[in-house]
């Protein structure tokens, strides 16, 4: 019912308005335990927290650059931790339009917050069709478990 109500009011407000397009964040992972936050054609990325507790304590973040090219499946930085270095793997193809300066400095800033402040890159996505391939949050879990 509220979304019929919601729904019913943004199309009426739209065309009376000009209004720009309600978008909805969604969240989607890889099998690799990477994470593509998605709002609109940016997705921020970065690793799970499951990746984390199992890497351990990071004690450095090594990220691409503002403008740099990132392909789906392949590797765009890593992280190191007390127990191994792991590369990161974007879960879409697009140009990054950000990176998490912040994580230069604090890098266990990972450990305390992978999925919110813990980011890695945001990316403008070139396809957002990629998103098709990764997992919703309920089969992650399910991934997580079974890989436990």
């Amino acid at each position: 019912m509220l979304s019929t109500v919601l729904r019913t009011t943004v199309t009426r407000s739209a065309s009376r308005f000009s209004m720009p397009a309600v978008r909805a964040m969604s969240s989607h992972f890889a099998p690799s335990h990477e994470f593509a936050q998605v709002d609109g054609s940016i997705a921020k990325i970065g690793i799970t927290d499951f990746a984390q507790a199992a890497l351990g304590d990071i004690v450095f973040v090594d990220l691409p650059e503002v403008g740099d090219d990132v392909e789906k499946g392949e590797s765009f930085g890593s992280v190191e931790s007390v127990k191994a270095a792991s590369d990161v793997y974007s879960p879409v193809s697009g140009v990054v339009t950000e990176v998490n300066e912040v994580l230069s400095d604090e890098p266990g800033t990972v450990n305390t917050a992978a999925e919110s402040d813990g980011w890695f890159i945001k990316v403008e996505m070139s396809d957002t069709s990629e998103l098709g391939d990764l997992m919703d949050p309920d089969a992650y879990q399910k991934h997580c478990d079974e890989s436990s």
